[in-house]
């Protein structure tokens, strides 16, 4: 119907035209969140809710004018894939990713739906940003750790342990910094006078292997990268060194609440609060390629003196003066 026909049927009288004013309606953004970890991963839980709260401060409200949708990887690569493709194909504003896997398969999915990643570690040498001050594509986010990190791990590993001749290193094959890291590890080991074993695990049971092997020979420790598989199966892997007597030092304070001897790293709570700063400006008309990859400033030391006890360690008093927390 015409508008001319739409006023006759008003009525034979004249009318005047009617101007209708409409609220412009919120646009709801939609946040795409993929996770290496598992759902019900006890660790989850405070790293989304320091995420949702940053959030919040910064205006994003979810049920509001936000909506977050949550995939979980759970350490498997075929989910993992599969999830970026589904995130991907809702045609989100912008996608947090959690771990190496994570965002090499968002990167295969997508080059234009913007990505902020927590916990990667050389995202250049991946090829994830073609350098760190200025990223350039549709990728950014927050660097975990520079594989000089990886001899700080082994450093304290002796000084835990000062009888420490040969380090077990458990990582996964097909994270693209396990390289790295290893050269790091290799570069330090004789000024140690420790021996660096290479044991790449892939789940489970694999992770038993390998402490057990590693466990054959006496003045043995163990250094845990910050892997997803480790990460995953961190309680098992705590309870395999326990059990064959193996004082480890890991990257993350979830290892040493678990059981493990130490753990030094960045707290990983605060950088997802950090991710949801970028996330806030990229909804706000930034674009990931202009922001910079951030690299961690403040680093946490964790002693587990209970479990070294049980080990029969005695932990030096200087490493304690230095931890940032005493677990006893």
């Amino acid at each position: 119907m015409r508008r001319r026909e739409f006023l006759s049927v008003l009525g034979g009288a004249a009318v005047a035209p009617l101007t209708v004013r409409a609220e412009p309606a919120t646009r709801v953004r939609r946040i795409g969140v993929l996770l290496g970890f598992g759902e019900n991963d006890t660790v989850t839980e405070p790293r989304l809710t320091a995420f949702h709260e940053r959030l919040r401060e910064l205006g994003w409200v979810e049920g509001s004018n936000v909506q977050i949708i949550y995939r979980w990887g759970a350490g498997n690569r075929d989910r993992i894939r599969d999830y970026a493709a589904e995130l991907v194909g809702l045609a989100p504003d912008v996608i947090m990713a959690h771990s190496p896997p994570v965002v090499a398969a968002l990167q295969r999915a997508t080059r234009t739906v913007p990505v902020v990643f927590v916990q990667v570690t050389d995202p250049v040498g991946s090829n994830f940003v073609s350098n760190l001050a200025r990223p350039d594509g549709n990728i950014t986010g927050f660097e975990t750790f520079e594989f000089a990190m990886s001899g700080k791990w082994l450093s304290l590993l002796k000084e835990l342990k000062p009888d420490v001749t040969r380090a077990g290193i458990l990582h996964d094959p097909d994270n693209p910094a396990a390289a790295g890291r290893l050269r790091a590890l290799q570069a330090v080991g004789p000024s140690l006078g420790v021996q660096v074993i290479s044991a790449t695990v892939n789940d489970a049971p694999g992770i038993e292997r390998a402490i057990a092997e590693l466990a054959r020979e006496p003045h043995a420790g163990l250094v845990v990268l910050p892997d997803n598989v480790n990460t995953i199966h961190r309680e098992a892997l705590v309870a395999a060194a326990n059990r064959h007597r193996l004082p480890s030092i890991s990257p993350f304070r979830y290892f040493a609440a678990a059981g493990g001897t130490v753990s030094y790293g960045i707290d990983l709570i605060e950088i997802f609060r950090a991710a949801a700063s970028y996330v806030d400006r990229i909804l706000k008309g930034a674009k990931p390629g202009e922001l910079p990859v951030q690299a961690p400033t403040k680093y946490e030391l964790v002693v587990n003196l209970k479990a070294a006890r049980a080990l029969g360690l005695d932990v030096p008093p200087t490493l304690l003066a230095r931890a940032d927390e005493v677990i006893e």
